[in-house]
């Protein structure tokens, strides 16, 4: 049943954004940041937890689709939903207000979350590191990188392991500048 329900998330999230792409300069489909999300917690992170795993696959479709608060409860349960609430950005507000809110929040976030934004911030680092957005200048990836670092302090202690992968790509890319 458990495994029923991540992969359920995993067709769910394909299709809210299956007309997306990412900014990398490939323009990759967007689903596949979802599903890196979910491999890193459960193949690097021994995550088994279908709630985050459900939640990583689902992090961003209240964010950058038409998918409601409502529909995630139906579909996923109050549980998967809370998690997704937890990760969402406000998009109403100006992005360096939900930059600054993100660091502020993730202190204070659900173990749950907590993972699942340690697992964003390293597969944005990874895509990064592998293919920028081609209008990124190495000071914005340098921004990205610093930023995404306050924002990890506020999640630390949560899985050392994991922590240890973003810590490497940080100075990976410390290392290139």
């Amino acid at each position: 049943m458990t495994l029923a329900v991540v992969l359920r998330a995993a067709a769910f999230a394909a299709e809210k954004h299956k007309n997306q792409r990412r900014k990398d300069a490939e323009a990759s489909p967007y689903i596949n940041h979802p599903i890196a999300l979910a491999n890193v917690l459960a193949s690097e992170g021994g995550v088994i937890d279908p709630d985050v795993l459900c939640a990583a696959l689902l992090h961003d479709t209240i964010e950058d689709t038409e998918t409601t608060a409502e529909e995630l409860r139906r579909d996923f349960g109050e549980s998967v939903t809370a998690i997704v609430l937890e990760v969402t950005d406000d998009k109403s507000l100006p992005k360096a207000e939900r930059k600054r809110l993100q660091i502020e929040h993730a202190k204070h976030a659900s173990p749950q979350a907590k993972l699942v934004k340690l697992a964003d911030k390293i597969c944005n680092l990874r895509d990064i590191l592998a293919s920028p957005p081609s209008d990124w200048p190495a000071e914005r990836k340098r921004a990205y990188f610093d930023w995404a670092s306050d924002v990890v302090a506020g999640v630390r202690g949560i899985h050392p392991g994991l922590e240890a992968v973003f810590d490497g790509l940080h100075a990976r890319h410390a290392e290139l500048v």
